[in-house]
């Protein structure tokens, strides 16, 4: 069986990964997350959902590669075409909670793993990745609510300030696609993705009896 790295140290896409069975270790990946010029979102995180895998797969040793497969995710917030960043600060929390209160916006993730081509004489990596999107709708908020939110230190780490999985969900309304991407690793993707590079879930390893 290959080792799989996951390369993040986010504690949601930590418990995911577990929850799918996964045996795996950590390690984050240094990029530079800064969006190119014209880059649009689901360009921006495919690309650092790559980038995050291959950095990580690069750093192995040569022999360790062939045995093992790396995991990367990147999940953006998205209104308008435009992509919301964590707040460093309450006034950006306030502000871009405002912008989500009362309206529909998007949520994009982005898997990749990266293993080794066997098949290749020239043994190059093997890339691939799914792009998964989500239409979240929030209620109507007030500022004395964004407030008191920010006070909670909830919004500070999380892109478009708020999680899904914690206090921020009382602000969803309705939600279209998946919840487990918009909490930072889209379940049924990352199995198919992974059974793809020889890496089963735990179902498809249990012997069932007639």
């Amino acid at each position: 069986m290959k080792q799989l790295i996951l390369a993040s140290q986010s504690p949601r896409r930590k418990a995911l990964l577990t929850q799918l069975g996964y045996q795996f270790i950590t390690q984050a990946a240094d990029i530079n997350e800064s969006v190119k010029p014209n880059e649009n979102a689901t360009d921006y995180v495919v690309r650092l959902a790559k980038e995050k895998a291959q950095v990580i797969f690069s750093s192995l040793p040569t022999h360790q590669q062939i045995h093992t497969v790396v995991l990367g995710s990147d999940t953006s917030v998205v209104i308008e075409n435009e992509i919301l960043g964590k707040p460093a600060n309450e006034a950006q929390c306030i502000a871009t909670l405002q912008r989500l209160s009362n309206k529909q916006h998007q949520v994009f993730t982005a898997i990749a793993v990266v293993s080794k081509n066997k098949n290749s004489q020239e043994h190059k990596n093997n890339v691939l990745s799914t792009l998964v999107e989500t239409q979240v709708q929030f209620k109507l908020l007030t500022v004395d609510e964004i407030k008191a939110y920010w006070r909670t230190g909830e919004p500070c780490d999380k892109a478009g300030s708020y999680g899904i999985q914690g206090i921020g969900g009382q602000f969803v309304t309705t939600i279209n696609g998946s919840y487990s991407a918009v909490v930072g690793l889209p379940l049924y993707e990352t199995v198919q993705l992974l059974e793809c590079v020889g890496l089963p879930s735990s179902l498809s390893q249990i012997k069932i009896k007639d």
